[in-house]
């Protein structure tokens, strides 16, 4: 089973998805555990309540970012993390854990990269006017939600939408992409080509 190590920094929503898919159906990955850069974060009552190990670090009690970084990898590689997940971590990932864990970190953003990357990404979407938005799960690498894509879900834009409503409908869709992206990671269905994921066909559909 694919262990998965989440780093979150709010209210776990991704992460509580997670867990539930992971202890569903095939029961092909297994989150053990997660860590946060605030210690007030609810992910780590969501983590908690689940019996999974949890971990708040303040990176201002390290002296530098690698450091702080090398410590949240000390942390996964003591539970044999293969896959480390970003849940609405809010700091971009340094070169101490993308070379710890080369093209085994995912994120998910809400959006359809690589349109509106960065902060208030559904705020964006309703400024620029566009139809249609949705969430993207992409590898990451040391820019800003530029990672190679794997899933997207896309989510129709009302003409009545506020950043509140359209948020909830694309979390609706984040739930679904995040867990179906790490069950193929976890099935071996993913490959890298360049900047492309290739998604192998299932048994099912061969």
């Amino acid at each position: 089973m694919l262990k998965v190590g989440v780093l979150a920094s709010g209210r776990g929503s991704n992460l509580e998805a997670l867990i539930r898919a992971s202890r569903a159906g095939e029961r092909l990955f297994e989150i053990v555990c997660v860590i946060s850069d605030v210690a007030t974060a609810r992910a780590l009552d969501v983590g908690r309540e689940a019996g999974i190990a949890t971990y708040a670090l303040d990176p201002g009690q390290f002296g530098k970012k690698r450091d702080y970084e090398a410590r949240i990898v000390e942390i996964l590689k003591t539970h044999e993390v293969s896959l480390v997940a970003l849940a609405g971590y809010m700091r971009i990932v340094g070169p101490e854990l993308l070379s710890a864990f080369p093209g085994r970190i995912m994120n998910i953003h809400p959006s359809l990269l690589p349109a509106f990357p960065g902060l208030e990404a559904q705020a964006q979407a309703l400024a620029y006017g566009v139809k249609v938005t949705g969430c993207t799960v992409h590898f990451v690498d040391g820019g800003m939600d530029t990672g190679p894509i794997i899933v997207q879900k896309a989510v129709a834009v009302e003409e009545d939408d506020t950043v509140s409503t359209l948020s909830a409908r694309i979390l609706e869709q984040e739930h679904i992409a995040y867990p179906e992206a790490i069950a193929m990671y976890a099935k071996g269905r993913l490959s890298l080509s360049g900047r492309r994921v290739i998604v192998k066909r299932s048994e099912t559909n061969a």
